[in-house]
C-alpha cells in the first residue's frame, strides 16, 4: 500500500492556521488598506509628508532602533552571564528578566517616569551630576524601550549559548587562541544570528510600543511624539482617514524593515554554515 507523505492531520491543521491568520491578521489589515484607499493619492501624500507626521516617524523609528541596539548589547551580556556563570541569586535574576512581559506597560511607564523625572531620585541625580534629563525627552523613550526589549534578546540568545559545544572553545584554545580570539572567532559567529533575531524582535516591539512610552516621553509634537500616539490623537479628533493613512504607512515601513532584517539574518546563517 502506498503511504501518504503528508503528516496525518496536515490539512485540518493548515486550514485552522489559515483561518486564524485571516481572522486575526489579514482581515484587520485589509480593512486598514481599504479605508486608506478611500483617500486620494494627493491627500494621502499630504498626510504622510506633513512635518508633524515625519517628525513622529523619526522619533519612533530612531528611538526604537537605538533602544534595540543597546538592548542587544546588554541582553547579550546578560544571557552570557546567566548561561556561563553560577552565582547567588541567579534564579531570581533569571525570573526578573521576564518582568517586562508580565508587567502592564502602563505601570512600567509610570514607574520609569517617576524615577527619571527631574524631581525623581534618579532623574535628580542625573540632572545635578551629568546635566542630563531623561524624562519628557526622546532619551526617556529610549530608556523605556530598552526596558521592554531586553527580555527578547536574552530569551533568544540564551538557548543558543546553552546548546553551544564547549569542545570548540577548548580546541581553539589548545591551538593557541586567546580568550578574545576564541570569543570573536568561535563563539560570537554562532550566537550572532540569534542576537540579530533578538534585536529585530526588540525593534519590532519598540516601534509599536505605546503604554510604557507616553508617560515618560512628554509627548511634545516635533520633539517626543511617537507615531502610535499621533494615530490615537487623530482618532480622538475624528480624523479617521489621516489615522488610517499614518497607520498603513507605519505598517508598510515596519514590514520592509523586518524583511530586510530577516534577509540579513538568512545571509548571516548561510555564511556561517548554519543552514
Amino acid at each position: 500500500m502506498t503511504q501518504s507523505k503528508i503528516i496525518p492531520g496536515f490539512r485540518p491543521a493548515l486550514a485552522y492556521t489559515l483561518f486564524y491568520l485571516a481572522l486575526v491578521v489579514l482581515i484587520p489589515l485589509s480593512t486598514l488598506v481599504f479605508k486608506s484607499l478611500q483617500l486620494g493619492w494627493q491627500e494621502y501624500l499630504d498626510i504622510i509628508t506633513h512635518k508633524r507626521v515625519l517628525a513622529s516617524f523619526q522619533v519612533s523609528f530612531g528611538t526604537a532602533l537605538l533602544a534595540a541596539l543597546v538592548a542587544g548589547g546588554f541582553g547579550g551580556v546578560i544571557a552570557w552571564v546567566l548561561v556561563r556563570y553560577p552565582f547567588p541569586g541567579k534564579r531570581l535574576l533569571d525570573a526578573l528578566i521576564d518582568l517586562p512581559f508580565a508587567l502592564p506597560t502602563a505601570v512600567a511607564g509610570v514607574v520609569l517616569a517617576t524615577i527619571y523625572q527631574p524631581s525623581g531620585w534618579l532623574g535628580k541625580w542625573l540632572s545635578a551630576n551629568l546635566g542630563l534629563q531623561v524624562a519628557y525627552k526622546p532619551l526617556g523613550i529610549v530608556v523605556a524601550l530598552i526596558f521592554i526589549g531586553i527580555p527578547f534578546v536574552v530569551r533568544t540568545v540564551e538557548p543558543v549559548l546553552q546548546e553551544f559545544d564547549t569542545n570548540m572553545e577548548e580546541a581553539a584554545a589548545s591551538l593557541g587562541a586567546s580568550r578574545l580570539q576564541v570569543f570573536g572567532k568561535v563563539i560570537f559567529p554562532n550566537m550572532f544570528p540569534a542576537l540579530l533575531t533578538g534585536v529585530s524582535l526588540a525593534f519590532a516591539r519598540g516601534i509599536g510600543e505605546y503604554g510604557s512610552v507616553i508617560f515618560i516621553a512628554g509627548n511634545l509634537p516635533y520633539v517626543s511624539e511617537i507615531v502610535p500616539l499621533l494615530i490615537v490623537t487623530k482618532l480622538e479628533q475624528f480624523q479617521y482617514g489621516a489615522a488610517t493613512a499614518i497607520a498603513l504607512t507605519m505598517l508598510v515601513v515596519s514590514f520592509l524593515l523586518l524583511l530586510l532584517v530577516n534577509l540579513l539574518q538568512l545571509w548571516v546563517r548561510r555564511r556561517s554554515g548554519q543552514i
